[in-house]
């Protein structure tokens, strides 16, 4: 009875604390926002400032699409601190990597040679999908980078499948990789804060995700061109979704959308899930820093 009794006072301790943790506020505010919309959604936002959050199915799995390309950062990264790859170290390409489609790293000839940070570039800049796949395997296979997602940082659902041992019935579900938006947003916290390696390695990681070459039909759309904005973006047909840190003056936030199962599945700038993800930004910028507080930077 009596552990019954504690198990209780754990539970409406642990409810009152998620509760004064949330944003009620904008939780209502996104909660209408996302109303009607055809297909799976998830929602993870928070306050870097405040800690404060709005968590709508943000633990639900979804496919990274080409978000996985964080965890193949990591990956690399992890690497380099251990001595075992340098970031300006000089690589040579082979056809045998070629990933067929419209990938800058694609139409470079067999012996080329390109430097490490380069292929880095193109993986986060432009989402080169040859460049993403060869790092996957000079990380030491999707098999030591999900390792390093468990073991070293503690993620249960974020996972590279793709060419990934025993990962085959995953990537029938849900493709080169899977997250959830709540575990997403960490990775971005965690790198934000210094907290994945070390300080350089954390450093190295923001300058390379704040270089998104998508920037129109996205959330980060919607952020000034002069603030900054560490993200990443991924999309197939039936999937659209993308991770922000905004570096906003008063109030730094986090901001992961993802989506699945959509009912439209267009390319064009109408796309139901991007308009909805532009939407929501926008709201967002607005609402962490409203007109009042907001004066963009003078030019002298």
């Amino acid at each position: 009875m009596r552990k019954c009794i504690l198990l209780a006072f754990s539970l409406v301790i642990c409810l009152s604390a998620i509760s004064q943790k949330t944003d009620k506020e904008l939780h209502q505010q996104i909660k209408e926002a996302i109303t009607g919309f055809n297909g799976d959604i998830g929602i993870y936002i928070k306050n870097l400032r405040t800690g404060k959050i709005v968590s709508i199915n943000a633990d639900t799995v979804f496919p990274t699409a080409s978000i996985v390309k964080v965890p193949i950062l990591i990956g690399v990264m992890d690497r380099i601190e251990k001595g075992e790859l340098k970031y300006d170290q000089i690589l040579e390409y082979k056809d045998s990597l070629l990933y067929a489609g419209v990938d800058i790293l694609g139409s470079f000839k067999n012996g080329e040679k390109i430097a490490l940070k380069k292929i880095l570039m193109l993986m986060l800049t432009t989402s080169d999908n040859t460049a993403s796949l060869w790092l996957q395997s000079l990380a030491g296979t999707g098999t030591r980078i999900n390792n390093i997602l468990d073991d070293s940082l503690g993620f249960k659902d974020t996972r590279v499948n793709s060419r990934t041992a025993g990962r085959e019935n995953n990537r029938t579900i849900y493709g080169w990789g899977q997250t959830t938006p709540y575990e997403m947003g960490r990775v971005f916290e965690m790198i934000y804060q210094n907290k994945i390696f070390s300080p350089e390695a954390c450093e190295r990681m923001m300058r390379c995700l704040g270089r998104n070459f998508w920037d129109e039909d996205e959330a980060i759309s919607q952020i000034p061109p002069y603030v900054e904005v560490f993200s990443k973006n991924g999309c197939v047909n039936a999937v659209r979704s993308e991770v922000l840190l905004v570096n906003a003056p008063h109030n730094p936030y986090i901001f992961c959308i993802f989506t699945k199962n959509n009912k439209d599945i267009s390319w064009a700038h109408t796309n139901e899930a991007w308009t909805l993800a532009r939407k929501i930004s926008s709201l967002l910028w607005h609402y962490f820093e409203p007109k009042d507080k907001w004066v963009k930077p003078a030019v002298e």
